[in-house]
C-alpha cells in the first residue's frame, strides 16, 4: 500500500504542521504506567523540527471522555512527558504544542466539518501518526488530509508496512494465533485470516464457542450461543483450526479478575468442562501443542491472551505462547491491546520483530486491507497529483 511519507511533504521549513498523534497511555491514578505510545511518535516530531518546521501543533485523544472534560482525561500528564523526552533529544520545546484532549469536544467522533475547519486553521501540513485510531472516521483523522497537503508519520508508515506484508507477502507456514473474549468481536479477521494461513490456533475465551461447536461441555465458561453454528461452519471448512485439547478450570463460586481477591480450587481437565466450572486458560499439553506449531512457523501473527493472564494462576497458556513467539526465528507480528501487554507483563517485548501500537486498528487491516485514516491519507495525495 502506498501512502505518501514525510518526505513528500519538503519543503517543511517555516511551516505549520499538525500532527495526529496516538497518545492514549495507560494511566493509574493520574500517573501513565506505559509512556511507549509518546515515545514512538518522537521520531516523526523530531523529523519535523530537523527539517525547520516553525511550530508542531500534536493532538489526540485520551480515554472515553464523550464531550466531558475530568481528571481521568486530562492530557498534563501525557504533556510533561512529551516535553521532558523532547528535551532529553535537544529539541526546542517552545516550538511543539500538544492540545487538549481531542473527545472533549463532540465534534470529534462525530467527524464535524466545523471541528476540523478548527483544528486544520493556521496549519500548512497534516501529518497521521496515530495508527491506533486509523480505524476511526474521526475528524481528527479523516478531516484534514481534505484541506492541507498530508503524509503519514513513521509510526503508521511502519504498522502498514508489516501488516501490509502479514496480509500480502507472508512466508509459509503462516500460523495465526487468536484468544480474547468473544468469537464475534473476531468473526471478520478470522475470515480473513482462514484464506491465509497455514494453522488457526484458538484459545482465551472465544474458544469455548468453538469447543461447543464440536460438542463439548463448556460448563459456565464465556459462550457466545448465537455465534455456535458459526463456528461449526468454520471448523468444516476444510481449514486447519487447532482448538485447546486441555484446559485450566476454576471451581464455582470461585473469585478472580481485578479487584477480586482470589479464591476457589484450580483444575486441569479435558476439553469438557465440568458443571458450575469456568475455563480461565489453556492446559498445559494445548500451550505446548501450540509453541511447536509456532516454532516451526515462518510468519506468525499472534492476538489476545490464551486465558486471564493477570491471575497468575491462569497465566501458564498466554506466557507460554508469548515465550513461543519471542523465541521463534519467524517474522513475528503482535497485534497490540492484551497481546502487546502480556509481552511486556513476561519481559518478552523487546523479543518480536513487531508489536502494533493498535489492537483493533491491526485486526481491521488484516480483515479489509485498509483503514479510513489511510484512505483520507491517498486522497490527498492523489489531490496534490
Amino acid at each position: 500500500m502506498q501512502l505518501p511519507q514525510l518526505e513528500d511533504l519538503r519543503p517543511v521549513a517555516g511551516k505549520r504542521v499538525l500532527v495526529r498523534a496516538d497518545f492514549n497511555v495507560p494511566m493509574a491514578n493520574g500517573a501513565i504506567t506505559d509512556d511507549l505510545r509518546i515515545r514512538l511518535p518522537l521520531e516523526t516530531i523530531m523529523w519535523l523540527l530537523d527539517e525547520g518546521a516553525a511550530k508542531v501543533t500534536v493532538c489526540s485523544h485520551l480515554g472515553r471522555p464523550k464531550g466531558k472534560p475530568g481528571p481521568k482525561y486530562d492530557m498534563s500528564p501525557v504533556r510533561a512527558r512529551l516535553y521532558e523526552l523532547l528535551k532529553e533529544k535537544g529539541a526546542d520545546t517552545s516550538r511543539v504544542e500538544l492540545l487538549d484532549n481531542l473527545r472533549y469536544n463532540p465534534g470529534e467522533e462525530a467527524n464535524d466539518p466545523a471541528f476540523v475547519r478548527a483544528l486544520v486553521e493556521g496549519q500548512d501540513l497534516y501529518v497521521d501518526d496515530a495508527f491506533g485510531a486509523a480505524h476511526r472516521a474521526h475528524a481528527s483523522i479523516v478531516g484534514p488530509p481534505a484541506w492541507l497537503p498530508s503524509a503519514a508519520g513513521r509510526v503508521l508508515a511502519r504498522e502498514v508496512e508489516v501488516l501490509d506484508r502479514i496480509l500480502h507477502r507472508a512466508e509459509r507456514p503462516f500460523v495465526a494465533v487468536l484468544g480474547g473474549a468473544k468469537v464475534s468481536d473476531k468473526l471478520g479477521v478470522i475470515g480473513a485470516l482462514l484464506s491465509r494461513v497455514d494453522a488457526l490456533l484458538v484459545g482465551g475465551g472465544m474458544c469455548f464457542t468453538f469447543l461447543a461447536a464440536q460438542g463439548h461441555s463448556t460448563g459456565a465458561s464465556l459462550l457466545e450461543e448465537g455465534q455456535v453454528a458459526t463456528c461449526r461452519q468454520l471448523l468444516g471448512s476444510g481449514k486447519r483450526i487447532l482448538l485447546p485439547t486441555d484446559l485450566v478450570v476454576l471451581s464455582p463460586g470461585g473469585a478472580f479478575g481485578p479487584g477480586r481477591e482470589p479464591s476457589g480450587e484450580v483444575r486441569q481437565v479435558g476439553a469438557d468442562v465440568p458443571d458450575g466450572w469456568v475455563g480461565l486458560d489453556i492446559g498445559p499439553g494445548t500451550a505446548s501443542a501450540f509453541a511447536d506449531e509456532v516454532a516451526a512457523a515462518a510468519t506468525v501473527f499472534w492476538n489476545g491472551p490464551m486465558g486471564v493472564f493477570e491471575d497468575p494462576r491462569f497465566a501458564a497458556g498466554t506466557r507460554a505462547v508469548a515465550e513461543a513467539v519471542a523465541s521463534t526465528r519467524a517474522f513475528s507480528v503482535v497485534g497490540g491491546g492484551d497481546s502487546a501487554s502480556a509481552l511486556k507483563a513476561f519481559g518478552l517485548d523487546g523479543k518480536v520483530s513487531h508489536v502494533s501500537t493498535g489492537g483493533g486498528a491491526s485486526l481491521e487491516f488484516l480483515e479489509k486491507g485498509d483503514l479510513p485514516g489511510l484512505e483520507a491519507l491517498r486522497q490527498a495525495a492523489a489531490r496534490r497529483g
